[in-house]
């Protein structure tokens, strides 16, 4: 948090945005490398090189440094108009660019399996090494119309296609053909896999982490009899909180577990069960902790639509497309049609895609992603159930607010 402050102070918080479209954060690199610089300079003294994870396994197939645009957009060094590092941030922050890799766009060529790297893993020698994205970029591409070129994984290709994941955060994400950049910082910005496209997304940070923690903290006999039935543990957690009406009994649930990202920048807000009595149940906090965190993403729907991005399409993907009930909640709660992505993996199916492109040399191939994706049954918002959500949601709206005002 320190070296945040610190890259605001340096660059400005106004230009720090025009040019990284994003504020400083405590989850992008930039802030790390000044936090190793600040506590372990003989360790900064000795790097030869800054490289991200899937950079570094890069590295040791291929022996070229390299990276790729979507994935060094949350470096907060990059020029994110122009897909290029930023010599002005590097330069006030004091970091040299021969630390970074080469950027390429993610349907290109990087390098190829070197033999020694072949004898390691089975590999073929000469194989070729692509860009390939980040995890939310690379499950962007599913495939559509060769022009404007597709993107990868879901099929948000092209402007109106959004999708909506919950992993361990949970991410709304909309594919843009001209960049578009909130001026206060609220949702990320960055660059597309899709050459020449960007793609605007809001994170919250503890989505699918609130339920994995509420699952391991209290429903050990869930775990039990999951194991028993050979099902998975959140398949009864399913079933028990269709079990809790709409809006849990008036239970609210912020799901702030690991501070928050987007739209709300605070790594110092928190969680909170909001309303809690006797008449509580399990099944009510169960299903809280799931409506809480889809209307913590409906705050980065409503300000993406605030910046003129259109979200015509929503697709659903990751382990929350497999709850019917939360998909359910995301479709009353944001009052839109939800349309789950069945195909599982979308992100390393979309790196699949890209690699394909890259070594055919014919990137309109991409659009045959759309072959390979397999789409659900389209769940619909219910009118009266928009209704009740809308009046929970204003009450979420100001616990949220005051909690916020509060820390701060």
């Amino acid at each position: 948090a320190a070296e945040c402050e610190e890259i605001t102070e340096k660059v400005g918080a106004k230009r720090l945005i025009e040019i990284t479209a994003n504020p400083a954060l405590t989850g992008f690199t930039a802030s790390k490398i000044l936090w190793v610089r600040n506590h372990e300079p003989e360790t900064y003294a000795k790097c030869a090189h800054i490289l991200l994870p899937k950079d570094y396994v890069r590295y040791m197939l291929t022996g070229d440094f390299a990276t790729e645009v979507s994935d060094a957009s949350g470096m907060q060094l990059l020029d994110v108009p122009n897909r290029c590092w930023s010599k002005e941030v590097l330069e006030k922050l004091d970091i040299e660019e021969s630390l970074l890799a080469k950027v390429y766009e993610s349907p290109e060529v990087t390098g190829s399996i070197t033999e020694e790297a072949a004898k390691l893993t089975g590999l073929k020698a000469g194989t070729p090494v692509v860009g390939g994205a980040g995890d939310n970029a690379a499950a962007d591409i599913r495939g559509a119309a060769p022009t404007p070129p597709p993107a990868v994984g879901t099929g948000v290709v092209r402007d109106g296609k959004a999708f909506t994941t919950i992993g361990t955060s949970g991410v709304v994400f909309a594919h843009t053909d001209q960049i578009s950049i909130d001026p206060k910082g609220r949702v990320h910005t960055f660059c597309c896999a899709v050459p020449g496209a960007w793609l605007v997304m809001g994170v919250t940070q503890g989505a699918g982490l609130s339920l994995k923690w509420f699952r391991d903290n209290f429903c050990a006999e869930e775990k039990r009899t999951a194991e028993g039935m050979g099902v998975d543990p959140y398949f009864l957690m399913d079933r028990e909180a269709e079990r809790s009406p709409i809006g849990c009994n008036k239970l609210l649930y912020l799901p702030y577990l690991m501070g928050e990202r987007t739209p709300h920048l605070d790594p110092d807000c928190r969680g909170v069960f909001f309303g809690l009595s006797a008449i509580h149940t399990k099944y009510d906090m169960l299903r809280a902790v799931m409506e809480g965190v889809t209307y913590s993403q409906r705050d980065s729907v409503e300000i993406l639509r605030g910046m003129g991005v259109e979200l015509q399409e929503m697709l659903a993907c990751g382990g929350g497309a497999r709850s019917k009930v939360w998909l359910q909640i995301k479709a009353d709660v944001w009052n839109r049609e939800i349309i789950p992505v069945r195909t599982e993996e979308t992100g390393a199916l979309g790196s699949a895609i890209l690699g394909f492109a890259a070594v055919t040399g014919e990137k309109d191939r991409l659009a045959l992603a759309r072959q390979f994706v397999q789409l659900g049954e389209t769940v619909r918002p219910d009118p009266a159930r928009v209704a009740i959500y809308r009046k929970k949601m204003a009450v979420y709206e100001k616990l949220r607010a005051f909690q916020l005002e509060s820390l701060l």
